[in-house]
């Protein structure tokens, strides 16, 4: 349910923004002030809607009390907790202006990202979406720094000298991507939630990397540093905890099936603790202490080993101190999380194989 405007007419709307929000009452005074100010800046018209995903929080009164200073219309629409990708949906559902974007509660907008991003949509409308460039709130707590790490290693090579990238089908794993802060046209978007449409729980699919590679092979997506923003992640390690047992479905959801290599790597990493596990298990049963502790050592060295590639690409001294202290918090959820998706989306992996058998047969 959509709570009532407190606009005009909103068909003159040139940007949706569309905020889902779980329970980030706390976060959402500071996020939409950035909004606002790089409204202002940008001398743009917005509608912005904040989804409400079930939340259990004030999320309704807060949005309500800050409505009236925004320079745009801003209000609330209401659901059931059905998870981000239906979230972001029912937003672009509702929204009037012919360009969308998505933007995460947690996350701050540059002063003139709104204004560099709208003029770069205007200038090259060929371009299927805009990725903002994102970097971690450097105050954040330690936990909050442990993803710089992986990203680091990944996508060093754009990370060491962030410039304008072009994302293309070809090169999608060459740049980070992400739905954090994302603009297309609504038309476009549309397209692209529906070919990525979950067959299961919304809540375990990818609500992004699907989304992203159509749109990648359709037009293109512009990664521009001008248009950037500051995410602040999660707080506690509690949540880290929830956040890594998803993560490790959703990428389950997002690569299963996209290459052979992919899915036998994932299924390899479904498979091997337990394997490694039961060999130190079998060998300290024998006496073979020596034996179990090599193993040990050996996995422990392989776990650090991303240190390296990391510190090359200029990872941040905290978020190389994140990856140390954190790596045994998130190794076992992530892991069980990676086990859920295994199972959650088998299916992937049955149609990349008869993808396969297709292509052999007509050869």
């Amino acid at each position: 349910m959509s709570l009532p405007s407190s606009g005009d007419d909103l068909r003159d709307a040139e940007l949706t923004v569309v905020i889902p929000s779980y329970n980030s009452a706390t976060w959402l005074p500071s996020t939409i002030d950035a909004l606002a100010e790089s409204v202002r800046v940008a001398g743009v018209a917005v509608e912005v809607l904040v989804i409400d995903d079930g939340s259990e929080d004030d999320t309704v009164a807060i949005v309500g009390s800050l409505a009236g200073a925004f320079p745009g219309d801003l209000r609330v629409v209401r659901q059931e907790n059905q998870g981000r990708f239906l979230a972001r949906w029912a937003g672009i559902q509702q929204a009037r202006a012919e360009h969308v974007l998505l933007l995460d509660s947690r996350v701050l907008l540059g002063p003139r990202s709104l204004g560099h991003v709208m003029s770069g949509v205007a200038a090259e409308p060929q371009i299927a979406g805009w990725n903002a460039h994102v970097d971690i709130d450097p105050d954040a707590p330690l936990v909050g720094h442990f993803w710089e790490v992986p990203t680091h290693v990944f996508w060093g090579a754009y990370l060491r000298a962030p410039r304008p990238f072009d994302l293309t089908g070809a090169n999608f794993d060459s740049a980070p991507k992400g739905t954090t802060a994302f603009l297309a046209r609504k038309d476009v978007l549309t397209a692209a939630f529906e070919q990525a449409w979950p067959d299961g729980d919304a809540k375990l699919m990818s609500d992004d990397t699907k989304i992203l590679r159509w749109l990648a092979d359709f037009g293109g997506i512009r990664l521009d540093p001008g248009f950037s923003v500051i995410y602040r992640p999660r707080t506690t390690v509690k949540g880290f905890v929830k956040h890594s047992l998803d993560r490790g479905t959703m990428f389950v959801d997002s690569y299963a099936g996209t290459t052979l290599l992919r899915s036998a790597a994932i299924l390899i990493a479904s498979i091997a603790p337990v394997v490694v596990l039961g060999a130190i298990v079998a060998l300290a049963a024998t006496g073979a202490w020596p034996g179990a502790l090599l193993v040990l050592g050996a996995v422990l060295l392989l776990l650090l080993v991303p240190l390296v590639p990391a510190a090359i690409n200029r990872c941040p001294g905290r978020g190389l101190a994140a990856y140390c202290v954190i790596l045994p918090v998130f190794t076992v959820p992530f892991w069980f999380g990676l086990v859920r998706g295994v199972f959650v989306h088998r299916r992937a992996f049955a149609r990349r194989a008869e993808a396969a058998s297709a292509g052999k047969a007509k050869q």
